[in-house]
């Protein structure tokens, strides 16, 4: 009989989670204060220190810390694969930010034509052998079902891979990791043609210097080019400080048509960027941001 008991607890860890993702105290996936702390703020525009130039407008829904933090890293390094669906959430809100932002400064009250396309940031090869799923990838699904069903048309255009290996980001500086990125991603030969049928937003799980979200901006920019390849191929950035006219450009926030009103090769939407957590020191509004946190503790 204590042989038959274990074996039901170990059978029910499969099915349900022994601790919360975010505190590791209740059976739950998320408990409600560790929801709390993942979804319960209106996702806010992230800007790091220094803010790399051709990084696309950022919204996150939670700073990275403490629960947040825990949990995603339970997601990416421990493959606690049930987390996915809240994290998903907290994307898919972040995404909504910035497309509502987006029309905003558009000054345009229309959604984006065509489907949002959600472009992941790829994990290198060597990660995700080690951790057996794409993190990003994984979550930008949940992310798009949950912007389905609440009646946003969206799925994910996995068209971004890497062109070679880079050095591990740990210890690097805001400068170096934009150096070890620069070149390293490309769009996927075709790929250019399926991110001009919708709205193409990058999302990440997480932000804190980023150099990843800039190089993922460059690549599809580069695609999408009327000069630039439809493949792997290396096209000059326009978004690092060289061509500091053309980045500028790049920078501006209304959107780019496409067909007839702007040029066939041209990108259809502007690109925005989402991601389910960023540094807290890199959120607008910080003193809210300090209430809020205080309140989930």
């Amino acid at each position: 009989m204590g042989r038959l008991r274990g074996w039901w607890r170990d059978l029910t860890d499969l099915v349900l989670p022994a601790e919360c993702g975010g505190c590791g105290r209740s059976r739950a996936v998320l408990c409600p204060r560790c929801r709390t702390a993942l979804s319960g703020a209106v996702p806010r525009r992230v800007r790091p220190v220094p803010e790399p130039a051709g990084l696309p407008p950022v919204h996150a829904a939670a700073p990275y810390a403490d629960e947040v933090r825990a949990a995603l890293l339970a997601h990416k390094e421990r493959g606690v694969l049930a987390l996915t669906p809240p994290l998903g959430e907290a994307l898919a809100a972040a995404v909504r930010a910035g497309l509502d932002a987006g029309r905003s400064g558009a000054g345009g009250p229309d959604g984006p034509r065509g489907p949002v396309l959600l472009v992941p940031v790829p994990s290198a090869r060597r990660a995700v052998r080690r951790r057996g799923h794409d993190p990003a990838r994984r979550i930008a699904l949940a992310a798009a079902g949950e912007l389905r069903r609440t009646g946003t048309p969206a799925r994910v255009a996995a068209v971004l891979r890497q062109r070679h290996a880079v050095a591990d980001q740990a210890g690097l500086d805001a400068r170096q990791r934009l150096d070890n990125l620069a070149g390293a991603l490309a769009v996927t030969p075709g790929g250019g043609r399926l991110l001009r049928d919708g709205a193409v937003v990058l999302v990440d799980d997480l932000m804190t210097t980023g150099a990843s979200l800039t190089e993922a901006a460059r690549a599809v920019r580069a695609a999408e080019s009327p000069r630039g390849p439809d493949t792997y191929g290396m096209a000059r950035s326009p978004v690092y400080p060289s061509a500091a006219g053309e980045g500028r450009e790049e920078r501006k926030t209304g959107p780019v048509m496409a067909g007839p009103n702007g040029g066939g090769d041209a990108i259809r939407e502007v690109i925005c960027a989402a991601v389910v957590a960023a540094s807290p020191d890199s959120f607008e509004n910080k003193p809210e941001l300090t209430e809020n946190l205080r309140r989930c503790r």
